[in-house]
């Protein structure tokens, strides 16, 4: 296992780059601690996978270092790194039984016959497949040959890092909250470092102790998944995290406040100061709007859908769409409302970015 330090990354593949355009991987600068859970996060053609091929070594990055544990690894070749990667579709040998296909990297390793065996039987115990190990791969579901796919990367025990390339789209939606937690308990087992690279905001909030948001090649957030859900740092995250995402709102600020729809709101941290700043906008989760008879923006209620434990209730407010969630049970205004945010979770974004009180806009 490794700390792994991506160290002021950048890639293109243009053989020569010149705007900000060209580059598919922009500044990227990353620490990730030996044993630790994390995720890439983001809507595809953000980077992740160029970024999941720089540290495996598949591609050279055109600028900047990969380190593990101090040590630059920036031209060893993928095969020297130890580095295990479970895909999108399993990768198995269906002629092999499940014994041996966990067995084939050990093997290959030339490790000793006893102790191929024990971690063969330990890992198999882990992944629910000690009653199958003498089965043919082929015969089995596609959950199941995804559960061979991860124990081939867990049953080496001197991988720096195990690697999880999108694992779950071609698994049954049913199936994947068992394979969900199957990842976390094995990960809090095993202690090995483990990226997941996703676009699935569960999947990556329900394993990573620290999530790395990207955006069109750039990390914009890495935080845990409470610190993406409560202080988004860019509006991106507020809007790709949450279902439905955090409403942003076009605002101005006067006379010391912010004004949405021509009435005050309140901001968690102060309105900052304001000096030359372009697009100014109030970011607040649906989940912190609420409705009132007297108080607050006008707005009328458009459209409500039943989520079960809660209803999603669209309305609209000086023609910009916002909204809030109402607990099962809650009366639902009809038409005609006002609608208040939570000063405590109501937050300021300058060209997309949070600002906060000691920060000039």
């Amino acid at each position: 296992m490794a700390n792994i330090h991506l160290k002021d990354l950048r890639h293109s593949y243009m053989a020569e780059p010149k705007g900000d355009a060209d580059w598919a991987l922009k500044r990227v600068d990353l620490q990730w601690r030996d044993g630790g859970a994390y995720a890439l996060l983001g809507p595809s053609g953000c980077g992740k996978s160029t970024l999941l091929n720089i540290i495996s070594g598949l591609i050279r990055p055109s600028e900047g270092q990969i380190l593990f544990d101090g040590e630059d690894v920036t031209d060893v070749a993928p095969d020297q790194r130890e580095i295990a990667q479970v895909f999108q579709f399993p990768v198995v040998y269906d002629t092999m039984t499940v014994y041996d296909n966990l067995a084939f990297p050990l093997r290959n390793r030339g490790v000793a016959n006893a102790k191929v065996d024990a971690r063969v039987r330990e890992i198999a115990e882990m992944l629910e497949l000690s009653d199958m190990l003498q089965a043919r791969a082929a015969g089995l579901s596609a959950d199941g040959k995804q559960k061979i796919s991860m124990g081939r990367g867990l049953v080496r025990e001197d991988v720096n890092v195990i690697m999880f390339d999108e694992p779950l789209t071609v698994i049954d939606p049913h199936l994947k909250w068992k394979l969900r937690s199957k990842l976390k308990e094995l990960h809090q087992k095993v202690k090995v470092t483990m990226i997941y690279v996703t676009h699935d905001q569960t999947e990556a909030l329900t394993f990573a102790d620290e999530v790395v948001v990207m955006q069109e090649g750039e990390v914009v957030q890495i935080g845990t998944p409470v610190e993406l859900f409560e202080r988004p740092a860019h509006t991106f995250v507020g809007h790709f995290i949450g279902s439905p995402g955090m409403n942003v709102l076009p605002c101005e600020l006067r006379d010391g406040g912010a004004f949405f729809a021509g009435s005050q709101v309140t901001l968690a941290d102060g309105t900052g100061r304001p000096n030359g700043a372009g697009r100014l906008e109030i970011g607040v989760r649906p989940e912190f709007v609420r409705f009132s008879q007297t108080d607050g923006v006008p707005a009328t209620v458009v459209r409500v859908a039943d989520a079960g434990r809660y209803r999603v209730v669209e309305t609209r407010a000086a023609d910009m769409r916002v909204y809030a969630l109402a607990p099962e049970g809650a009366d639902i205004p009809e038409g005609e409302t006002r609608l208040t945010f939570d000063p405590t979770r109501t937050r300021l974004y300058a060209d997309g970015w949070l600002v906060s009180d000691n920060q000039e806009v």
